[in-house]
């Protein structure tokens, strides 16, 4: 088990490992830049103060996180340009394709069945309204 560290490592440094290298260390910092979208996306689902704000933070966060993440999978997993690699990848990109068409749309969805039942964004002075709630408490 150690030894296959060492031996990564090596191979990492020597000329011929750069380029890998370079592709684990890229997936993951997309990976880690994934997970602060996805950071963000929890917060905005906390903070926001109606259905529709948190749909929006939900549905955009979500899509841009999910995708970071695999993206940066698909790139720390290119251990050789061989088939099986590309093939990966390839697979992985059909993932991320598909969450890019889909989360949009069953948000979309999601935000006009909630306008069809007649909830209402939250106004001014509704927003006034909960922070004076907030205050007497």
């Amino acid at each position: 088990m150690i030894s296959e560290s060492f031996q990564f490592m090596a191979a990492s440094t020597s000329p011929e490992g750069e380029g890998m290298f370079f592709l684990q260390l890229l997936g993951v910092l997309v990976g880690c830049l994934g997970l602060l979208f996805f950071l963000g996306t929890a917060v905005g689902m906390l903070r926001f103060p109606d259905f529709y704000t948190r749909m929006h933070a939900a549905g955009k966060g979500d899509t841009l996180s999910t995708m970071l993440m695999l993206i940066g999978f698909a790139l720390f997993t290119m251990d050789d340009f061989s088939l099986s690699s590309w093939l990966l990848f390839v697979k992985i990109m059909g993932v991320v394709l598909f969450i890019f068409i889909s989360t949009p749309t069953s948000s979309h969805a999601l935000m006009r069945a909630a306008f069809e039942d007649d909830e209402m964004p939250m106004t001014e002075e509704d927003l006034k309204k909960s922070k004076k709630r907030r205050k007497k408490k």
